[in-house]
């Protein structure tokens, strides 16, 4: 059954969808009497029903309400610089496949893709858009939320102090403590560039309450060691 995200929140009987929405449903050819699934993001999904189609409006009665369990166990929050190229896409899609709450972009001393004003908005905007198409995809009912592109020692700075709920990691090729199960609600990992952290903002983030921890002998690229935390975390939460 198709699945699409809408931007509004959704409640029992008849609506016109959003025009997103309504541009995949006619792009699937759904006609009067067609199911499909529809979820806001806010943590249900509907059975919904097309009840009119217009040359530009869809209309659909939404019938009944559930609500799924395919979230993680708890609520991880990927904090990656940034890697280059098209490997962010990447990174947000198969994050939001894992399960992962939210992702922080950021910039770092040896950060190769920078952003700012403007263009951060908009990569910011396609992020999202990204992680809401791999919901649609992978049955999410809250799609993976991307924060504002910040620097590295902004985000630190920002940072509340750390409380018994969530554990805190630092991902390093240089961490000789292998990963080992959390018992925390809530999890912050902070993955560096292709080129690493430098030793002065490792050493900032311990100071932050970071654990480093190492994934394993083998050197990872930026959009790998963040994914392969979030696949271990999958499999044994």
């Amino acid at each position: 059954m198709p699945r699409f995200y809408v931007d509004t929140p959704l409640a029992a009987g008849e609506m016109a969808l959003p025009a997103g929405a309504a541009r995949h449903v006619q792009v699937l050819r759904l006609q009067p009497g067609d199911t499909l699934t529809l979820f806001d993001g806010s943590g249900p999904e509907w059975r919904a029903v097309v009840t009119a189609m217009g040359r530009s409006e869809v209309s659909v009665k939404l019938l009944e309400a559930s609500q799924p369990q395919r979230e993680l166990a708890r609520a991880v929050t990927l904090a990656v610089v940034m890697p280059a190229n098209d490997r962010m896409d990447f990174l947000v899609e198969k994050a939001t496949e894992l399960g992962a709450a939210a992702l922080q972009p950021l910039m770092s001393e040896r950060s190769v893709l920078r952003l700012n004003g403007e263009r951060a908005d908009k990569k910011r905007a396609h992020w999202q858009g990204v992680a809401i198409a791999a919901a649609e995809q992978c049955g999410r009912t809250v799609p993976l939320r991307v924060a504002p592109v910040l620097t590295l020692a902004q985000w630190l700075a920002a940072l509340p102090p750390p409380d018994a709920a969530e554990w805190r990691g630092l991902l390093s090729p240089r961490a000789a403590m292998p990963l080992a199960a959390l018992p925390q609600q809530r999890a912050l990992f902070l993955s560096g560039p292709e080129g690493g952290l430098s030793d002065a903002e490792e050493e900032a983030a311990r100071a932050r309450g970071f654990a480093a921890v190492t994934l394993g002998p083998r050197v990872l690229r930026a959009d790998t060691a963040p994914l392969a935390v979030l696949s271990w975390l999958a499999l044994t939460a």
